[in-house]
């Protein structure tokens, strides 16, 4: 029996024929991408770069300070890597690479190790001694605001970075009430609801006075408490992150904490580092982050409006954090950040 001519010039049952078996007039299925067979082969560029941002993360302290402290600048924003992964996914996702998918799980896991615990609270009942730390900002155009800000905060000691003489009577007059011991050394200042003494200023290599320390007289007992502001950071497209004189600073200040005789030390400052940045061994290898043992989030305090790494820091050793927070924005470019911690036996 003769077949019936087809449209395209082929002889058979009428419509396209694959071939093998009479069209069944029903348009073929297109194949998924996910089941194309190149799912484990589509996107291994994407997966390379999951891998080396899991590596950066897990690795930071053998990334190189020797190249425009590369390796510094990468500690200090390290939390930021984690923004790696959603992106990666959407782009695993976008291009059905089960490839990405999988590797993307590595950074995720590192970010996780690292980071995880700063996501959820550690804050704790308890606690009877509030610091509170602000770098005031040389430039900050009304001082009296900032001094309301730091009231509002109830602390039991202030500590102020980046006193300006211009500035100081202004915070002097605003915080002699609740405050009625204070001392300042250079443009560094402490203010105090309990007596102090032995205050003097402590030398951090800058040739002139950015740090002090003083023996508070708390009810609880004495408790020696740092004022410091390290020399700042600055990155340049030729010199990379400028970070030396930083680190002097901060292994002169670790130095002289280490020799302190009192068993409870409090740290207050703008350190301009994070607690990963190896640059502060010197001092986080004695001393522990108020924020990271008792802090609900990254408690970002730079800059203020865009708060984007924790640079201002309280840091204790002998005396226990129980809760840590930052304060909104008082006007300068830094925010203000406070903790809660027990003092005594």
């Amino acid at each position: 029996m003769a077949q019936a001519d087809t449209t395209d010039g082929t002889t058979g049952s009428t419509g396209p024929w694959n071939g093998s078996a009479p069209w069944n007039g029903r348009r073929p299925r297109p194949r998924s991408r996910w089941r194309d067979g190149r799912t484990w082969r589509r996107g291994s560029l994407t997966a390379t770069l999951a891998v080396a941002v899991a590596l950066v993360m897990a690795f930071h302290t053998s990334v190189p300070d020797s190249v425009g402290n590369i390796g510094s600048l990468v500690e200090t924003f390290l939390p930021w890597f984690g923004l790696a992964v959603p992106l990666l996914l959407v782009v695993g996702l976008l291009r059905r690479s089960a490839l990405t998918l999988v590797a993307v799980v590595v950074p995720t896991l590192v970010w996780l190790d690292l980071f995880g615990g700063l996501v959820t609270g550690k804050s704790a009942p308890g606690g009877n001694l509030t610091v509170l730390t602000h770098n005031v900002d040389a430039a900050n155009p009304d001082p009296a605001a900032t001094t309301r800000h730091v009231l509002a905060a109830h602390a039991g000691i202030v500590a102020l970075e980046e006193l300006t003489g211009r500035a100081l009577p202004v915070y002097e007059r605003g915080l002699a009430g609740a405050y009625p011991y204070h001392a300042v050394e250079g443009t560094v200042g402490l203010w105090s609801r309990y007596p102090i003494r032995d205050t003097q200023p402590v030398d951090i290599k800058l040739g002139w006075v950015r740090a002090m320390r003083t023996t508070v007289a708390t009810p609880y007992g004495d408790v020696a408490v740092y004022v410091a502001h390290m020399p700042s950071v600055r990155v340049h497209l030729k010199g990379g992150f400028t970070a030396g004189q930083r680190d002097v600073s901060a292994a002169a200040l670790g130095e002289a904490i280490a020799s302190e005789p009192l068993h409870d030390v409090i740290l207050l400052g703008d350190l301009n580092g994070t607690m990963n940045d190896r640059s502060l061994a010197p001092l986080t290898s004695q001393l522990r982050s108020a924020q990271g043992a008792a802090g609900d989030g990254f408690g970002f305090s730079w800059p203020a409006r865009f708060p984007m790494a924790r640079i201002d820091q309280i840091m204790v050793k002998g005396v226990v954090p129980t809760t840590s927070w930052v304060l909104p924005d008082s006007g300068s470019d830094h925010r203000p950040v406070a903790a809660t911690v027990e003092v005594g036996p």
